[in-house]
């Protein structure tokens, strides 16, 4: 509890902390914006609400007739089972053929879902992941990444400088 008249101060997340440290300012003086103020920033843009509404109007209608879809199976079942009980075809009958088409209609969802985010979303999504790393880049040195392990049993990749491979069956 926090005495009266005392404002609790908000708990600094670590890349707050890290930005805090980094960015001490350039040589003019001016103070460089944090990550945070710089997601922030996008996240109020016109560009992140565009891409959080073509979301929103895909995927709340998808999943309300999904739903829809899901429970019109469900009380049909409950309600009228001598209609899910007739027979379609042989041993098929039309509880089958529903719960069958619900398998269907998940994968036509996720391939409708897959494609409108690779037509509508992703491309928005990118150009602003590309704006915003170009923002956050730290203008220190590369951190270098360790060289793999070799794994015993398995050809290392050729190596810069190393005697080009000849084609099978091709013997000095």
């Amino acid at each position: 509890m926090t005495p009266v008249g005392r404002a609790r101060r908000p708990k600094e997340s670590s890349v707050e902390k890290h930005d805090r440290r980094s960015s001490g300012g350039s040589a003019a003086g001016t103070i460089q914006p944090t990550a945070l103020d710089i997601y922030s920033e996008v996240q109020r843009g016109a560009a992140f609400r565009e891409v959080r509404r073509r979301y929103r109007r895909f995927a709340f209608p998808a999943a309300a007739a999904f739903l829809l879809w899901y429970l019109a199976y469900v009380v049909t079942a409950i309600a009228a089972p001598g209609l899910m009980a007739r027979q379609v075809a042989g041993a098929l009958n039309v509880a089958m053929v529903a719960g069958f088409a619900q398998f269907a209609t998940t994968f036509l969802l996720t391939w409708a879902y897959a494609r409108h985010a690779r037509l509508h979303r992703d491309p928005a999504a990118l150009e602003l992941r590309w704006a915003v790393s170009l923002e956050t880049r730290q203008d220190a040195a590369p951190v270098p990444v360790p060289a793999p392990a070799p794994v015993p049993g398995v050809p290392q990749a050729r190596r810069a400088g190393a005697p080009a491979l000849r084609p099978r069956g091709e013997h000095r």
